[in-house]
């Protein structure tokens, strides 16, 4: 009598908070949608979607002399900065972070996993402030001395501390995938003369490839998302760039930095509720598609 009382009190409890994660975000989502439709009413989408330029405050001179307002909303530079500073990011964490798993899975031996495992886990619980931080004392006078350039303050060191950042997350869940490979595979590599080498190389790590591009792509959601240090460490440069040398403004970096300046309810106001739809939209497709690989092999 007692266990049909607890799960007919936990099993709706738990419910209820599986249905208001979701009632969170369609109201996030609603309000996303409220805020940023004025925008797409007063100005062309396709200009938005495809303009080089972010000037909100841009003034220009009309026929009689006179400045006018004339603000530029182009996504392009923005986007393009955070896709930027976020596969760069991949790129310098993807190995170190598959490296560690292997590692953890299949090499290091249990009381060492114990005490390293956490330890990696415990860079996930630090505040993305003091990443920021440490990017500007220590990661952007190294790469301004490294390459001899004006300022540190770009989309390299941004793409270092994010990596940083994003390597717990690909590390945990792919180790978590490598240990599920099932151990029949593993012996059965060994038994056929296959070294600890080739039997991760060619069979633990390919068997555990759906869960590894999981995790990948959760760390892409992670970065992508991340604001406070890009905002301290990317530079803030809005201009068009491929140079990861240059400074950078992603998009969640422009809504921290400009909201607080935009007036409400006017088309910067707005535009900036349409970037962060935007982000919604790219961080939301990525976790679905994470989900997605997670359920099938790969």
């Amino acid at each position: 009598m007692a266990r049909f009382t607890s799960e007919t009190i936990v099993k709706p409890l738990l419910g209820f908070f599986a249905l208001l994660s979701l009632v969170f975000l369609a109201g996030i989502l609603v309000t996303l949608l409220t805020e940023s439709g004025p925008f797409f009413g007063e100005y062309n989408p396709l200009e938005f979607f495809t303009g080089t330029q972010w000037y909100p405050t841009l003034e220009t001179q009309n026929a009689d002399g006179e400045w006018v307002s004339d603000p530029q909303f182009g996504l392009l530079p923005l986007l393009g900065a955070s896709l930027q500073v976020t596969i760069l990011a991949l790129i310098i964490a993807l190995p170190l972070s598959l490296g560690a798993a292997v590692f953890l899975a299949e090499i290091a031996p249990p009381v060492l996993r114990e005490i390293i495992k956490p330890l990696i886990e415990l860079l996930a619980g630090i505040p993305s402030v003091v990443f920021g931080f440490i990017g500007m004392v220590l990661v952007a006078p190294f790469i301004k001395d490294l390459f001899d350039i004006p300022i540190g303050l770009n989309g390299l060191s941004a793409s270092i501390v994010l990596a940083f950042m994003a390597f717990p997350t690909i590390t945990s869940l792919a180790e978590d995938a490598i240990s599920a490979v099932p151990r029949d595979l593993k012996e059965a590599s060994l038994a056929m003369g296959a070294n600890r080498w080739e039997t991760v190389s060619r069979v633990l790590v390919p068997s555990a490839r759906s869960g590894i591009f999981s995790a990948v792509i959760l760390g892409f959601g992670r970065v992508i998302g991340e604001t406070m240090t890009v905002l301290m460490v990317a530079g803030g440069g809005a201009a068009l760039t491929f140079d990861p040398l240059s400074p950078l403004r992603p998009m969640t970096a422009t809504i921290a930095l400009e909201m607080g300046e935009a007036v409400q309810g006017g088309p910067h106001y707005h535009a900036l509720f349409a970037l962060a739809l935007m982000l919604l939209a790219i961080t939301l497709g990525f976790n679905l598609l994470a989900e997605r690989i997670r359920k099938r092999d790969f």
